[in-house]
């Protein structure tokens, strides 16, 4: 519970007084906003599901867009599928190859929610020239981009942390 609680406040904090941010609206990249949710994810569905909803509010809190909350709000899926797959498939976070292919499956689903969100926002008039590029390069293609980054820092915090703590001791961390 504790552990959840610091995730949570690391995942509010990092929105608010990240450096490295960029909006272009509806996308918005913040260096390492992922990274409390996917350490969640690697600990337990319940701790997935807290985290994910503490970072949104911490987007909401930031003053971010109604879009990029509700973008907040769609990682509930990702992180808790996420873990709950771990949960079933431990041995996943053992080999560097199961790894990586895990963590570009999550950025496709995390990718995909994201874009449904900010689908309606765009659609709800006349699409214009640049409505494709917007949802699917900058919104998709960027959200994979950015969620891969995340998880990979991720999992670097995660090796220390597992090292040094009992924390989701129960899963198999040889190569994570």
């Amino acid at each position: 519970m504790v552990v959840a609680a610091m995730l949570c406040a690391i995942g509010i904090m990092i929105p608010m007084i990240s450096p490295i941010k960029v909006i272009i609206e509806p996308a918005s990249f913040t260096l390492a906003s992922h990274v409390a949710i996917f350490i969640a994810l690697f600990i337990s569905p319940m701790t997935a599901l807290f985290v994910a909803l503490g970072t949104t509010a911490g987007f909401f809190l930031a003053g971010f867009p109604p879009q990029v909350v509700l973008r907040a709000l769609s990682h509930v899926l990702f992180a808790v599928g996420g873990a709950l797959y771990l949960a079933k498939r431990p041995e996943t976070m053992s080999k560097p190859v199961n790894m990586t292919v895990f963590g570009m499956i999550l950025a496709v689903i995390h990718a995909v929610s994201e874009v449904l969100i900010v689908l309606p926002f765009y659609m709800s008039g006349t699409a214009s020239s640049n409505t494709w590029y917007v949802l699917f390069g900058l919104v998709g293609l960027g959200t994979v981009v950015h969620s891969m980054i995340d998880y990979t820092l991720s999992i670097a915090v995660w090796k220390v942390v597992a090292k040094v703590s009992n924390v989701g001791m129960k899963r198999s961390n040889k190569a994570c």
